[in-house]
């Protein structure tokens, strides 16, 4: 056996030893399962560093504080290793390493600013650069593209390439993938991001490669939509121009725009997101990283809709005179008249409120104190909830309690009328992952629907959940066997007729199943609700009724609807005289019944506290102000009670955040969650209560793609959201549908 030979040798079997396969001494496996593994001590440009068995390279410079340039390789997505950026020099190894694919070994050498590391670099981005073109002055990835950067730091400050003779840089045809992606192909590098992104995360294989080397061409084979509700986070991952926004196209470069850290609210997850604005204009919405709510991804929905912002605005006070047509005016005679006619309206009990979606918690206590002052009881949310047990007395009846990153230490998902992929995408991508790498399974009592991974049918009917909860099901024995359960409720559920039969089933079935966790972990939620409106948690919290209807059996002389753009309660629903004010920001449904509108912010032009599904508090960010005379919510309705004679005691955001901690001090409480623990409590509640169960099956509203862009006011005054349902119509009607 030569020296070389012998050396390699060495050098696999120490590998093995440092990953496990041979044990180094005898121990017992109990107690080798709960003891740590031990660290490894590598080497970085001399500097030595103490990382975990398993860690790559390029991860170890990372720790060491050394930046490795990267192309194909991402955190979140397998490993390529195609793109060769990452090589370093790892002594006593005959040629460089790509380092984002080789593990660490004891003792490992590593020179990352060597000079065969940087010719290494310089190579590997002189052949990138062969065919790129010189595109840099009009592509929209210019300032924030990692090829540029990279060249500038890595690359070499001359050209080598002297072929005269030289045909021309390889050209191929750009895609037509939908309304939101704009692909130039030219300059694609063939890192595959793109490609993994959507067979790991978004779980749709629309995009692939096809051809070897240089004639290698990303696309869909065919032309085709990109048919994922996630397929905006590809422009992000991109590391040059190939795929960029279509909407943002040729809008503004990154060093124009102004960026404010804020919180989306289009669906109930709270996910972190980045406004960039210009001029007043919101010019486009980047992800945030927040491991513990949305990873670093967002929905379409979230990232495009923004343009519904300029649309269809309310921006300035309307009344309604005699011919009945809405008319623009002054604040000061909005307020006047409104006041009047609460003032006429005389006692409160024939009053009532009913807030939207978008409210945010300063709105929510500042119209409960104003509505509660004047006599009203009757303040409701659109979104309804069973009263039955405790119902809303008890946070953790509402809460999505398991967490939403807790769903990558479960083992089993129950699904029960709901559809994560559209309701929730970011944590139906959350639940993919945790399928993908930790074996999760999946169950789903509802229709068979395309959640992006496999699970087992369950079926769409209630007599599954009732045979669940009372163990005769065939699944239950799957259940009990489950260490880590985890139970999501939809909300919409609770629109049916037997809405309490469902709620009850599904609190019961869950505190079966806590019982017999509490064996693993004492700590374990399994109940949850996903709720889709991002006001719903903190309405609950400050004490509004879950019960639209309340206010159609009250037959109020007067309606304040906040932000309330559901069409719930319809004009023939209340009196010929009721007076119907509304506030809010876009000339949705609400406004169309409305005797008063007064304009109110969206989520991108104030300071506001939003609470999501799981009751983490977060707060939104000034972006832009208000268009027009819009005003900022809590200040509207300060500023009417004034003019009403009714003592609302703050003046200003600190103050009626002092308010709001006096009522639900979690809400005041910046990315935390406020444990919830009444189960027990209310299951004994709900053991009074006798299930009556209908035959519809139980279906959530949301089932195809088409339905999920325009859902919600802004989503529906949003021209490139219309794009997008128009495109998935013409893509089921092509012969290359999936």
């Amino acid at each position: 056996m030569s020296g070389i030979q012998l050396n390699r040798l060495l050098v696999a079997l120490n590998r093995i030893k440092q990953h496990g396969y041979i044990p180094i001494c005898k121990q017992s496996t109990a107690a080798q399962s709960k003891k740590e593994p031990e660290k490894i001590e590598v080497f970085v440009d001399g500097k030595p560093v103490q990382v975990e068995p398993n860690t790559t390279v390029l991860q170890a410079c990372a720790v060491a504080g050394v930046e490795i340039p990267r192309y194909c390789y991402h955190d979140r997505l397998s490993i390529a290793g195609n793109c060769r950026m990452c090589l370093v020099e790892i002594e006593k190894s005959p040629k460089p390493v790509a380092s984002c694919a080789m593990p660490v070994m004891k003792g490992m050498r590593i020179l990352t600013d060597s000079p065969l590391t940087k010719r290494a670099r310089e190579g590997v981005m002189e052949f990138l650069l062969v065919n790129h073109p010189l595109d840099c002055p009009i592509c929209d990835q210019g300032g924030e593209c990692d090829l540029q950067d990279q060249s500038m730091a890595f690359g070499s400050d001359r050209s080598r390439f002297t072929d005269n003779e030289f045909s021309g840089k390889r050209s191929v045809e750009d895609k037509n993938i939908g309304p939101l992606i704009k692909t130039s192909m030219n300059r694609c590098i063939h890192c595959t991001r793109c490609v993994r992104f959507g067979n790991e995360i978004a779980g749709v294989s629309d995009l692939g490669t096809t051809g070897r080397g240089s004639d290698m061409i990303i696309g869909t084979y065919v032309e085709r939509l990109f048919m994922s509700e996630l397929s905006g986070n590809v422009i992000d991952l991109c590391p040059v121009g190939a795929l960029t926004s279509k909407p943002y196209a040729f809008t503004a470069r990154p060093w124009e725009t102004r960026k404010a850290e804020s919180i989306d609210v289009m669906d109930a997850l709270g996910s972190n997101i980045v406004v960039h604005t210009r001029s007043g204009d919101v010019l486009r919405i980047l992800p945030r990283t927040n491991d513990e709510v949305n990873e670093e991804w967002i929905s379409d929905k979230t990232r495009f809709a923004y343009d519904g912002l300029k649309r269809q605005r309310l921006t300035a006070p309307m009344l309604k005179n005699r011919d009945g047509y809405l008319v623009p005016c002054d604040w000061e005679d909005a307020l006047s008249v409104v006041a009047e006619r609460i003032g006429r309206t005389g006692s409160g009990s024939k009053m009532a409120a009913l807030a939207g979606r978008f409210c945010d918690a300063e709105g929510l206590i500042a119209l409960k104190d104003f509505m509660n002052q004047l006599g009203c009881e009757t303040v409701c949310v659109e979104e309804r909830f069973p009263n039955v047990g405790a119902s809303i007395d008890l946070r953790s009846n509402y809460l999505f309690n398991g967490t939403i990153a807790g769903i990558e230490q479960a083992d089993l998902v129950l699904l029960i009328g709901t559809n994560p992929r559209y309701e929730a995408s970011v944590l139906n991508a959350r639940i993919r992952k945790a399928w993908t790498h930790n074996d999760l399974q999946v169950a789903v009592i509802g229709p068979k629907i395309d959640l992006t991974y496999p699970y087992e049918h369950l079926g769409d009917n209630t007599n599954v959940l009732n045979e669940l909860t009372s163990g005769k099901h065939a699944f239950s024995k799957t259940l009990n066997e489950a260490k880590r359960p985890l139970v999501i409720l939809g909300s919409s559920m609770f629109e049916r007729p037997d809405a309490t039969s469902i709620y009850a089933s599904a609190a019961q079935l869950s505190e079966k199943l806590r019982d017999v966790s509490a064996k693993e972990d004492k700590e374990w939620r399994v109940f949850n609700v996903l709720h889709r409106y991002a006001s719903q948690v903190a309405a609950l919290d400050l004490g509004y009724k879950p019960d639209f209807k309340s206010i159609i059996d009250l037959k109020p002389s007067l309606l304040y609807l906040f932000d309330a753009d559901e069409g719930l309660i319809k004009r023939e629903d209340l009196p010929k005289d009721c007076y119907i004010i509304y506030q809010g920001h876009h000339g949705d449904r609400g406004a169309q019944i409305a005797d008063a509108i007064l304009p109110g912010a969206a989520y991108t032009e104030k300071h506001a506290i939003y609470a999501n599904t799981e009751g983490r508090a977060q707060q939104t960010h000034l972006a832009t102000t208000p268009p027009g005379k819009a005003r900022e919510d809590w200040k509207i309705i300060r500023a009417l009670a004034e003019v009403c004679g009714v003592a609302l005691n703050y003046n200003d955001l600190d103050e009626i955040r002092d308010r709001l901690e006096e009522v639900a001090p979690n809400l005041t409480r910046m990315d935390s969650i406020e444990e919830a623990n009444y189960f027990k409590q209310n299951v004994e509640l709900l053991k009074q209560h006798k299930t009556s169960f209908n035959n519809q099956p139980l279906t959530p509203p949301i089932n195809q793609l088409k339905d999920f862009y325009m859902t919600d006011s802004i989503s529906r005054a949003s021209l490139t959201m219309a794009k997008c349902v128009k495109a998935v119509e013409q893509q089921l009607k092509s012969r290359h549908t999936n």
